[in-house]
C-alpha cells in the first residue's frame, strides 16, 4: 500500500521512496556536542546513502522529575539547530509544546513535531499545520492506531497535507510499553507515511523512580519488525555515551551502533519492497 509523498528539502518520504531515518540526541545539551553529533550522522548518511533528518529537542516538557534536565529552551535551542543546518545541510526536527511556539519554531525547523502526550491538543496541532511546514505527530501512548484518523483530519482541514504519524508504543501496565506492529499498515491505510520510534518504544516510563528506564537491547529487533511491517521512517535517538546522557539515556542507541543498524534496516526495507 502506497502513501502520499512528503518532501523535506531534498528528502522524499513515503510512496515508494527509500527508508528514511530521523536521528540525534534526545535533547540539546550544548552547541558543541549537538553539532558534533550532527556531523557524525551526516557522515554515516553519506556513507550509507540514506536519507537522514537530524533530531534534538530544544526543550523537553514531559519530564519525570522537576529536577530532570529539560534543554536550553526555544531561543537558544533554535539557534543551535540553525547552526546544525548551516554546517551539515541536514534538515532538522524538534518538538513544540504549545500553539504559541509553532510560528517561531517554523522559522528554523524543517519539520514540527508534536509530542505524544499533546497529540490530541487541537490548538497545537492546528497551529503547527497552519505554518505550512511538514508536521510529525507522535501517536499518544493512550491511543489505538485507528484513533489517529481524527488527528489527520485536523491537520488536513488547514490545507496542509505534509503529515507523518509516529508509532512510539502503547501503555501496557505500569512503567511499560508495547509496540503493536499492526499500527504500521493500519495508519498507512489513511494515506500518510508512518514513522516508527524505535527508541521511545523500548522506554520504561518512570521506571527508575525519578527518571525513565529503557531496554536498549530491543531497539534493533523492534525496528526490524517495523520495517518488515511497512514503516516509511525509522526514528532513533542516539548519543555518544547514552549511559551518561542527562535525558533518556537508557533508551538511546550508542552512536557507534547507528551505521550498522541503519544499513541492516535499509537492506531489509529493500527486500520487503521487492516482494
Amino acid at each position: 500500500m502506497s502513501t502520499r509523498e512528503i518532501e523535506i528539502g531534498n528528502i522524499r518520504i513515503g510512496a515508494d521512496n527509500p527508508l528514511a531515518f530521523i536521528a540525534g540526541p534526545c535533547v540539546i545539551e550544548d552547541e558543541i556536542s549537538t553539532v558534533k553529533a550532527a556531523e557524525k550522522l551526516k557522515g554515516y548518511a553519506e556513507q550509507l546513502k540514506i536519507p537522514l533528518i537530524f533530531k534534538s529537542s530544544y526543550y523537553k516538557s514531559n519530564r519525570t522529575s522537576v529536577n530532570s534536565f529539560s534543554g536550553p529552551g526555544i531561543d537558544a535551542g533554535l539557534k543551535i539547530l540553525n547552526k546544525v543546518k548551516e554546517i551539515t545541510g541536514l534538515p532538522v526536527i524538534s518538538d513544540i509544546h504549545s500553539a504559541d511556539e509553532a510560528e517561531k519554531a517554523a522559522t528554523i525547523l524543517d519539520i514540527l513535531q508534536i509530542p505524544a502526550f499533546l497529540c490530541r491538543q487541537t490548538n497545537i496541532v492546528l497551529s503547527a499545520a497552519k505554518t505550512g511546514k511538514p508536521v510529525n505527530i507522535k501517536k499518544g501512548q493512550f491511543l489505538a492506531p485507528w484513533d489517529v484518523k481524527n488527528i489527520i483530519e485536523k491537520v488536513v482541514s488547514t490545507g496542509n497535507n505534509k503529515l507523518m504519524i509516529t508509532e512510539r508504543g502503547t501503555s501496557f501496565g505500569y512503567n511499560n510499553l508495547v509496540a503493536d506492529m499492526r499500527s504500521m499498515p493500519i495508519i498507512r491505510g489513511f494515506g500518510f507515511p508512518v514513522v516508527y520510534d524505535a527508541t521511545h518504544s523500548i522506554q520504561l516510563p518512570g521506571g527508575m523512580g525519578i527518571s525513565s528506564g529503557g531496554q536498549r537491547e530491543f531497539i534493533e529487533p523492534l525496528a526490524r519488525s517495523a520495517v518488515a511491517a511497512g514503516c516509511d521512517v525509522i526514528f532513533m535517538e542516539v548519543h555518544e555515551d547514552p549511559d551518561s546522557a542527562p535525558c533518556d539515556g537508557p533508551s538511546m542507541l550508542k552512536m557507534e551502533s547507528f551505521p550498522t543498524i541503519a544499513k541492516r534496516l535499509s537492506e531489509l526495507n529493500d527486500l520487503v519492497k521487492s516482494w
